[in-house]
């Protein structure tokens, strides 16, 4: 198979109960963390279950890449070294990375991909990742199609495969580009302890000093969904599609994992000249609804350019979807015109008169009256009311809520003193068993071709499948054989057929890096380069790099610099933009916040400035927090 026609599906595994959730809701692949170094440090897993879902995916040409995507520290390079070690020796087939330190160390022949962290925007910062050795590249959220088909046009498709977020959480900044939660908490992004100060609410100034909006989430965007955009993005040169969530759970890959394998199914089914990365199909016992589980709203972000509707000012939490409007309300009760019906245990949502998200469980539905488990804080009359908690959704996800299942072709042929079964599956696979059993003449031959046809086809709860259409009966008649010697013999095919599908597994080849050593497409790395340790120095000193400043983390910054650089524009989202507004300055603004230090409130403002030629946003400030300082709360 082509690696410019494999399209892949690549889903997050918080813990080994997700990662093989994902596998058997269609995942083609999964990345999650190991038992340090990911860049969500509380996603952390031991070798042994990454070696187990490591045998599970492999089972259906399924990948596991282990995400190792944190900048490192000198003293960090040794324990991160033998990690990859380890996770090799437990069937990993790729790492993901940022840092390019761990590409001067010793490291067994295992693919690299380039982690969101490296911050892809570029034609040029892509062609230079796959010439020094990586062969897959996830492209920052931010691109449009075209840039995105830039990319492609400058890369190969057999050598790099590209990769793009189709679902999740986004971050506002350019990933790997934001340093605003070490700046304040000393909890670094790049070190996978991000304290998600983008989410909190932040009154904005313009350069007069007048208030335009006052403790609204104006750095919190609305949740990806690429739904809509998926074969725009296969042809424009994608080829691994990532769902964002390795925090989340496990309703959450299920449902997300199960609509983006169907989405991709309908493509393939009209486009014969794309294929599947994995293999064996999955069905579900539910209808996925991606609305239905965590989510702060949709938008596609830029992939169509530029548009206004990308923020959820209002919260950062999961407010649901509108059902209806509030009639009466009081202590725990409340009378309610509603679009769908509610049930017991469902969640529910609503913003008080200060703007604030509030919620509460159903306790009991009695037509319009719904009575909640507690009182109903902040509920007025004609508030509109939000579900975001299906709980009759939730429980069709919390057992098995699907299979997946490699398809067989059977052949029953005769040996000496018995039979042997001969099986291959979808990926040309094959096995054989043999046993020596009874046979005697079938006084009703139809009869006997139906049961042993029926009999071989009985697989139960294993991997596979087989109609009775796909078994071949190549003996001398229709036997009549005893059933217990006729399960016998399918049960130690389909044991055969494991073990060589297991063995069949081919981990995927290290790139080589191309000689002489490709030159960067820089000379220079601001601390914005992330450089933390001597080996990336080492590294970007081979490829060209003359001068070369440490990353953020090492607190060499004391003056104003960039915490965040965003495509996300706060005046193009009040209408205050250039290109909007005819005669209007790109004049720098700012942000408010209230902080608790000591017990003193304390105004640390950070400044807006508008880079329009570049239509990128910074957000300015200076390092103010120390190792240990906790956020407040989204």
């Amino acid at each position: 198979m082509s690696l410019a026609s494999s399209l892949e599906l690549l889903a997050p595994a918080r813990n080994l109960e997700s990662g093989i959730a994902a596998i058997e809701h269609g995942a083609d692949a999964v990345y999650i963390g190991g038992p340090s170094f990911g860049a969500r440090a509380a996603a952390g897993n031991s070798i042994a279950d990454i070696a187990a879902l490591a045998e599970h995916a492999h089972r259906y040409s399924a990948r596991v890449l282990l995400a190792l995507n944190t900048i490192l520290r000198d003293d960090e390079l040794e324990g991160a070294r033998r990690l990859v070690w380890q996770a090799f020796e437990a069937g990993v087939d790729a790492l993901i990375v940022q840092d390019m330190g761990l590409l001067e160390l010793d490291l067994p022949p295992i693919q690299l991909h380039a982690s969101t962290q490296c911050d892809i925007r570029t034609p040029q910062k892509a062609r230079f990742l796959q010439d020094v050795g990586f062969s897959q590249i996830v492209l920052a959220r931010e691109l449009d199609l075209a840039e995105i088909s830039a990319v492609a046009a400058a890369t190969d498709r057999e050598r790099c495969a590209l990769e793009f977020f189709v679902h999740g959480a986004l971050c506002v900044s350019f990933s790997g580009q934001c340093t605003i939660s070490h700046a304040f908490t000393g909890r670094s992004a790049n070190r996978g302890e991000c304290s998600q100060m983008c989410r909190l609410p932040w009154t904005l100034k313009d350069p007069a000093g007048n208030t335009l909006s006052e403790r609204r989430h104006l750095l919190s965007m609305k949740d990806n969904d690429q739904s809509a955009n998926l074969e725009a993005l296969i042809d424009a040169g994608i080829g691994s599609f990532k769902i964002e969530g390795r925090l989340k759970d496990l309703a959450y890959v299920k449902n997300v994992t199960a609509h983006y394998r169907k989405e991709l199914d309908a493509i393939l089914e009209r486009r014969p000249e794309l294929a599947r990365s994995s293999a064996g199909r999955s069905t579900f016992s539910f209808e996925p609804r991606p609305e239905k589980t965590f989510h702060r709203g949709s938008t596609d972000y830029f992939v169509n350019g530029r548009h206004g509707d990308i923020g959820s000012f209002e919260s950062p939490k999961f407010v649901g979807a509108p059902i209806g409007r509030v009639v009466r309300a009081q202590g725990r009760i409340l009378v309610a015109e509603v679009a769908e019906a509610l049930g017991n245990g469902d969640g529910l949502a609503w913003f008080d008169a200060a703007g604030d998200l509030q919620g509460g469980r159903v306790n009991r539905v009695e037509g319009e009256k719904v009575t909640l488990s507690e009182f109903a804080k902040g509920l007025v009359p004609g508030a509109t009311l939000y579900r975001n908690l299906d709980h009759a959704f939730e429980k069709q996800l919390a057992g098995r809520s699907a299979e997946r299942r490699l398809q067989l072709r059977m052949r029953l042929s005769e040996t000496v003193d018995g039979l042997q079964l001969d099986l291959s599956d979808e990926s040309g696979v094959s096995a054989s068993a043999r046993i020596a059993c009874d046979k005697a003449e079938a006084r009703d031959p139809e009869r006997a071709a139906t049961t042993l046809h029926d009999a071989l086809c009985k697989l139960g709860n294993t991997m596979f499948a087989c109609e009775p259409h796909d078994v071949e009966l190549a003996t001398a008649q229709a036997w009549f054989v005893p059933m217990a010697q006729l399960n016998a013999l399918r049960r130690a095919g389909v044991d055969a057929l494991l073990v060589a599908r297991i063995a069949a597994w081919q981990r995927p080849p290290r790139a080589v890096p191309v000689e002489p050593p490709a030159a960067y497409p820089d000379t220079t790395l601001n601390y914005l380069g992330n450089v933390f340790n001597d080996a990336a120095r080492a590294f970007y000193r081979r490829h060209g790099v003359e001068l070369i400043e440490d990353a953020f983390e090492a607190n060499r910054e004391s003056g104003l610099v960039s915490l965040m650089i965003t495509k996300h524009c706060v005046r193009y989202s009040f209408n205050l933009c250039p290109k909007q507004v005819k005669g209007i300055r790109p004049e720098p603004m700012t942000l408010w916040q209230e902080r608790t230090e000591e017990g003193t409130v304390v105004r640390e403002p950070l400044t807006l400035r508008f880079d329009c030629k570049r239509c990128e946003m910074h957000v300015v400030g200076r390092r103010v927090g120390g190792r240990g300082r906790k956020a407040p709360r989204p």
